[in-house]
């Protein structure tokens, strides 16, 4: 059969990637043409467009970017003609994905859903057209089968796929890891500040204000896929920062705290059992417009999941120097560790065991040979 995957983000190249891992076991001739990232090429198949080509952050970024972004949505139509797959199946990625849907729907192509949009958060109204649009969705987060059955929609819950990422991957001995990246015996404070330059401009500008607060502490820079080590040279200037590219997982095994932008990154660290501090600052105009359709309560998915505050939420103005430097030395304290620990086990028994991946690829091929 063959298979066309559209992820357009670092997480969803992740998860797509498990994913067709997946589906080249439950279908040995699968044939995939995909657009996503390294680790979807190391998988197989045949990739289409890097996501670097397609990552714009913000209201103002996507209507800076907009031509762009027009022409990336022409291209994918022609190519899925060209290719003429079985299935399509999107991953995540909302604004790019469910034009494509939209159009693949009316062509006839059957349509598969793999890691839901947020509709739950804002817009819920897109609810109808992913109804019209999509055959079959597979949810990864609890509350998003309920959210749909309220539009008379049935999904599927699949389990989340960070599970299984995590349980895959190779451990890491922590002695070694700090003598190959030439760092110091102090705890580690692992800072995420996203993958978009933008974000991460904005996000480093006051995490690092930290490296002086916690003279104890070791801290480390997380380097996104997406960007090369000369972006962020300008960062490591304070001989306690250290740099590790494309190597998150390896660094939050051996981190005794973070300080973690918003998005999936905050539930890869619960799921790794480190407290952080979930920090998110967008341009001011982004920020309003957000504000003002966003209908949640939480940003970070961990609350959102355990629908509670278990970690602290830093957003836009609340993200300065001084909240940060309380909230740090809050997840520092053995007390209050405790008991995001506590909350951490019960987040992970939500979400349910691993095999995410592994359903949903069973279930994508076993409806197409039906």
């Amino acid at each position: 059969m063959k298979y066309y995957i559209i992820a357009g983000e670092a997480s969803g190249d992740l998860h797509a990637s498990n994913l067709m891992k997946a589906i080249f076991k439950e279908d040995s001739k699968a044939d995939i043409h995909f657009w996503g990232g390294d680790l979807m090429q190391k998988a197989g198949g045949t990739l289409v467009k890097h996501y670097k080509e397609l990552s714009f952050m913000g209201f103002v970024e996507v209507l800076l970017n907009i031509t762009t972004i027009f022409k990336n949505i022409s291209f994918c139509k022609k190519d899925i003609a060209n290719f003429n797959p079985d299935v399509i199946i999107f991953i995540d990625y909302s604004g790019f994905n469910l034009r494509i849907a939209k159009w693949a729907k009316m062509q006839g192509f059957k349509t598969n859903y793999y890691i839901s949009p947020q509709v739950w958060a804002s817009r819920a109204n897109r609810v109808q057209k992913i109804k019209r649009d999509i055959d079959k969705m597979f949810v990864i987060l609890p509350f998003e089968k309920e959210f749909y059955k309220k539009y008379d929609y049935d999904v599927t819950f699949v389990g989340h796929p960070l599970i299984d990422a995590i349980a895959d991957r190779v451990s890491v001995n922590e002695k070694e890891f700090r003598e190959a990246y030439n760092l110091n015996n102090k705890p580690i404070i692992a800072l995420l500040p996203g993958s978009r330059k933008q974000e991460i401009t904005k996000m480093m500008a006051v995490m690092l204000k930290m490296v002086d607060k916690f003279k104890d502490y070791q801290f480390v820079i997380a380097g996104a896929p997406s960007q090369d080590f000369e972006f962020y040279k300008t960062f490591i200037k304070k001989q306690n920062i250290a740099f590790i590219s494309n190597k998150t997982y390896d660094l939050l095994s051996v981190s005794y705290a973070a300080l973690v932008t918003s998005g999936t990154a905050t539930l890869e660290t619960a799921l790794f059992k480190i407290p952080q501090v979930v920090c998110y600052k967008g341009s001011n105009i982004s920020y309003q417009i957000a504000k003002r359709i966003i209908t949640i309560k939480y940003i970070s998915l961990v609350n959102l999941i355990m629908d509670k505050e278990v970690v602290t939420e830093l957003i836009q103005n609340d993200f300065n120097e001084k909240r940060l430097e309380k909230e740090l030395n809050f997840i520092l304290n053995d007390e209050n560790r405790s008991k995001i620990f506590e909350n951490y086990y019960n987040l992970e028994t939500i979400l349910g065991g691993v095999g995410a991946s592994e359903k949903t690829a069973k279930l994508i091929v076993a409806a197409l040979y039906k």
